[in-house]
C-alpha cells in the first residue's frame, strides 16, 4: 500500500472547481428537495415561528403563494401541516373538510398545477391533549387511532393531495389507509409514510410551530427508541408491505446510518426529514456568527443525500433552491 506513493495521488483531482464537480459522488438538485409549511385558519395570517426564523404559519390564501414561490424556484414538492380553530379529545378537525390543510391543498392544486402537494395525516396538532391518536386510560389506542386517521386521509386526498404521509407510528395505519383510499376509488393518491420516525429531542420547534407537544406524557410508546436501527428496517417492510409508496426517516442528520441501511435493503425512494430541532440549530449559530450558514447547510444536505436519501424534507428549501441557483 505505501509503495503507491507517489503514483497516486488524489489530491490531483481536487485541484480545481471544475475537476471536483466532475468527480463528485453525490448530487444536490432542487429537485431533491420538499419544503414543509404549516397551514392556520382564517386569511391573511402569517405568524413567523420564534424558534423557526424564516418559518411561517400562514393562511391558505398566503400559503398558495408561498407554494408558488416555491414552484418557480424549481422544488418539486410542498408537505403541508395544519393547525385547527379547536381541539378536541379525537382531533375531529384534522377530517374537517373546510379545514386548514384541505383549504391550502384545493388552492394549491388550483393555483399551482404542476406542484406535488403532500399532506400530513397525524392527530397531535388537533387533539387538547397532543398525542398522535384516540386515548384510552391515558393511553394512545392504535387499533381506535386507525379509524380516524383514514377518514383524516380521505379528507386530504379527495381535497387533492398527490400523497398522504401518516407520521402517527401506529401499527397498520398504512393498510387502513390504503383500504379506505381503495375503497373510496381513490387508487391514485399515493402513500409516503414516515415509516421509522425516532421519538427524538429534535422536535421541540415543530411542537412551538403546530402547537402540539402532548400534555402529559411522552410518545416513546409509540415512536422507535434512537438506539434500535434494525427495528427500523422491519417498520419499513411492514409499511411496504402494507402499501406505502415511499418512506421516510425522520430525523435525518442523527440517523443518517439509518437512511443508508434503508436505502440498501429497500428499492424504493427513500425520504429522510431534515428537522426542525436541526434546522434551528443551524439558524441560531448562524445568527451568534459561530458558522457560515449557507455552507453548513449544504454540507448537511449533501450527507443527507450521501447516506441514501432520493428526496429531503428541509425548511432551507427556499434558500437552498436560490443557493443553487446563483451556483453553491
Amino acid at each position: 500500500m505505501l509503495g503507491r506513493f507517489p503514483v497516486r495521488r488524489p489530491r490531483r483531482l481536487r485541484q480545481s472547481e471544475g475537476l471536483r464537480r466532475m468527480v463528485s459522488e453525490t448530487g444536490l438538485e432542487v429537485s431533491d428537495l420538499i419544503c414543509p409549511m404549516f397551514a392556520v385558519p382564517g386569511e391573511g395570517v402569517r405568524q413567523e415561528v420564534p424558534s423557526l426564523p424564516g418559518v411561517y404559519r400562514m393562511s391558505p390564501d398566503l400559503l398558495v403563494e408561498e407554494a408558488a414561490a416555491c414552484h418557480r424556484l424549481g422544488i418539486p414538492a410542498v408537505l403541508l401541516f395544519g393547525l385547527p380553530r379547536r381541539k378536541d379529545a379525537q382531533g375531529s378537525e384534522a377530517w374537517d373538510d373546510g379545514g386548514a390543510v384541505q383549504q391550502a391543498v384545493r388552492l394549491v392544486r388550483e393555483r399551482v398545477p404542476g406542484l406535488v402537494v403532500i399532506t400530513d395525516v397525524c392527530l397531535c396538532a388537533y387533539t387538547q391533549h397532543g398525542h398522535c391518536g384516540a386515548l384510552v386510560h391515558q393511553q394512545v389506542d392504535n387499533d381506535r387511532t386507525l379509524e380516524l386517521l383514514a377518514r383524516v386521509a380521505l379528507s386530504h386526498a379527495r381535497a387533492g393531495a398527490h400523497l398522504v404521509a401518516p407520521s402517527d407510528m401506529m401499527d397498520g395505519r398504512v393498510g387502513a389507509i390504503r383500504r379506505a383510499l381503495d375503497e373510496a376509488g381513490l387508487t391514485e393518491v399515493g402513500i409516503l409514510s414516515y415509516a421509522a420516525k425516532y421519538a427524538s429531542a429534535f422536535y421541540g420547534p415543530f411542537r412551538e410551530a403546530a402547537d402540539s407537544a402532548p400534555s402529559f406524557g411522552d410518545r416513546r410508546g409509540y415512536q422507535m427508541d434512537p438506539a434500535n436501527a434494525r427495528e427500523a428496517l422491519l417498520e419499513v417492510e411492514l409499511d411496504l408491505e402494507e402499501g406505502a409508496d415511499l418512506v421516510m426517516v425522520k430525523p435525518a442528520l442523527a440517523y443518517l446510518d439509518v437512511i443508508r441501511r434503508v436505502r440498501e435493503r429497500f428499492p424504493v425512494p427513500v425520504v429522510a426529514y431534515n428537522v426542525s430541532g436541526e434546522y434551528a440549530m443551524v439558524k441560531a449559530a448562524a445568527r451568534n456568527g459561530w458558522l457560515d450558514e449557507r455552507k453548513v447547510v449544504l454540507e448537511i444536505l449533501t450527507a443527507i443525500r450521501r447516506a441514501g436519501a432520493d428526496l429531503v424534507v428541509t425548511y432551507h428549501a427556499p434558500q437552498v433552491a436560490r443557493w443553487l441557483r446563483e451556483g453553491a
